[in-house]
């Protein structure tokens, strides 16, 4: 039996825990890219899998080895602003047309993405200690999913509408620049931790 007390109360953690993180801007980034509702599948699946992972595991996420995590997240970042960056100089028409993107290459990427970015993220640490606590697994799962499906529509949404608004260029200019912020920074924590 589901419980919307213990659902309502994961999902305002998760939630909050998630909408500052790497996941909203992976979110945007792809959302400004790619077709929308193929991004969120791919993202979709990958929280899902994550959510799955650490209420099973319960508490026993923490004990993962963080500066591995960061060292590939690092990594992954690093080279997506890369790629941003050297791109060739594509017409914003073009990466709109639907028959560009087939659906796997889409979601595809953002699973990826999201599938490593968030291992041992917080918010899956979180899911894994509240699932400990509450003793209540799909309470707690489902809270946590819709909690993060949540966020990575909000950035997917606004990445659409943000491209609505601003030239392509500078977008992919300052997500790179972001991405290698983020990058460095978890390369940081990676070799301080």
């Amino acid at each position: 039996m589901i419980s919307i007390t213990v659902t309502a109360l994961v999902f305002g953690v998760i939630f909050l825990a998630e909408l500052p993180d790497k996941t909203a801007l992976a979110g945007l980034v792809l959302g400004t890219r790619y077709r929308a509702s193929y991004v969120f599948a791919g993202v979709a699946a990958a929280f899902l899998l994550h959510v799955v992972l650490a209420v099973a595991a319960g508490s026993v996420l923490t004990l993962l080895p963080q500066q591995i995590v960061h060292a590939i997240t690092g990594v992954l970042f690093l080279g997506g602003a890369a790629m941003l960056l050297f791109q060739k100089g594509e017409d914003e028409e073009e990466i709109r047309k639907p028959a560009d993107q087939s659906f796997w290459k889409v979601a595809g990427t953002g699973f990826m993405l999201i599938l490593v970015a968030e291992f041992g993220d917080l918010t899956q640490i979180m899911t894994a200690n509240l699932a400990a606590r509450y003793d209540d697994p799909i309470s707690v799962g489902l809270g946590a999913v819709l909690g993060l499906w949540a966020v990575a529509g909000l950035g997917i949404v606004g990445g659409k509408a943000l491209m609505k608004r601003v030239p392509l260029r500078l977008i992919t200019q300052i997500a790179a620049l972001l991405m290698l912020g983020l990058g460095a920074w978890s390369l940081y924590e990676a070799v301080a931790g």
